[in-house]
């Protein structure tokens, strides 16, 4: 089982590196640098050379070949190549060693449908050109993938006991927080797609006020292209008033909820390392993502807030996880 245990973990911390990585296309306006796909303008790796590029130009004339944005959406696509054949092994291991998996069979065969779907949103990002809810999805797909890609490791090489819990009646709360958590991250990449990070650029108000003007039902209608209202117009600056403040209201939520959910584990040493971690990681998020604000979305910091959101996710598995009780085949958890 070691080298399986290494094939997982690898494949865990790779799909951190895709996640943190493709924030990192979205933020830097190259998710759209290669205009079709799989491929790039036609080409497996990217037009460099004076012919290549009018080449390129020729076949697809409504884009412009940009080699740095098409560079890293194709390296973006390389490694989550990489993760979809890793991720194809493990299934195939998996089968073959099911007496010893000490999860049910069926969630490495479940990531594996996951990526397959994962990699019809991302060709779907680049037919449809961006659009806000298929972006959003493809980012949470991304980060499921890293919750159960953690979760399968965390059984086989973390630490896992069937008493680290005695109160039964706390779990429902920790895993009450991981469904927090990723509804907050779904309104951060809504918040992302649609380009509303700076809306609102004060802190706590948003131009002033606590309660701007805000046009909720056309910030949030997913049936809608980019910057753009169902009906064809431009989204006003109240849609993304909206969409940033909802966004900040959750970040209150859910930093009260974990605080919260720190105090109800304070009693079990067992966890005292990853309830410290969620808090620190919690608090420096928090910074981060103020400091995107008032400082204008410098890039490093709004990717290192992907990166704090990612592993938040890492640290709230991992302790879902370890108050889950040892595989039992013959018991559904």
């Amino acid at each position: 089982m070691i080298w399986f245990k290494r094939l997982i973990l690898s494949a865990a911390f790779l799909t951190l590196c895709v996640v943190v990585f493709g924030a990192y296309v979205r933020l830097t306006d190259a998710g759209l640098g290669c205009p079709d796909w799989p491929g790039c303008f036609g080409t497996l790796t990217v037009p460099e050379s004076e012919f290549a590029i009018m080449e390129a130009q020729g076949l697809y004339p409504g884009s412009i070949v940009e080699v740095g944005k098409a560079w890293r959406e194709m390296i973006h696509r390389y490694l989550a190549g990489v993760l979809g054949l890793l991720i194809l092994l493990i299934s195939f291991v998996s089968y073959k060693i099911c007496d010893e998996l000490k999860v049910s069979l069926t969630l490495p065969f479940s990531i594996l449908a996951l990526v397959i779907f994962q990699a019809t949103l991302g060709m779907w990002t680049v037919t449809e050109l961006l659009k806000p809810a298929i972006v959003t999805a493809h980012l949470m797909g991304g980060m499921t993938i890293l919750a159960l890609l953690t979760y399968l490791t965390h059984r086989h090489i973390g630490a896992v006991s069937n008493t680290i819990i005695i109160n039964p009646g706390i779990k429902p709360y920790i895993r009450f927080g991981f469904v927090l958590l990723f509804i907050q991250i779904l309104l951060g990449g809504w918040t992302s797609t649609n380009y509303a990070a700076l809306a609102c650029t004060d802190f706590p108000t948003c131009h002033g006020s606590l309660m701007p003007d805000m046009d909720f039902k056309n910030g949030f209608n997913p049936f809608r292209e980019l910057g753009m209202t169902a009906s064809g117009e431009g989204l006003s600056i109240k849609a993304l008033q909206a969409i940033q403040w909802v966004h900040r209201v959750g970040a209150l939520v859910l930093t009260a909820y974990f605080i919260f959910m720190a105090y109800l584990l304070r009693n079990y040493p067992s966890t005292r390392f990853y309830r410290n971690l969620l808090l620190l990681v919690l608090l420096l998020q928090v910074i981060i993502g103020i400091a995107n604000l008032v400082l204008y979305l410098p890039l490093f910091l709004a990717t290192l807030h992907n990166l704090g959101a990612a592993l938040l996710v890492i640290i709230t598995t991992i302790i879902n996880s370890r108050i889950t009780p040892q595989y039992d085949k013959n018991y559904t958890y």
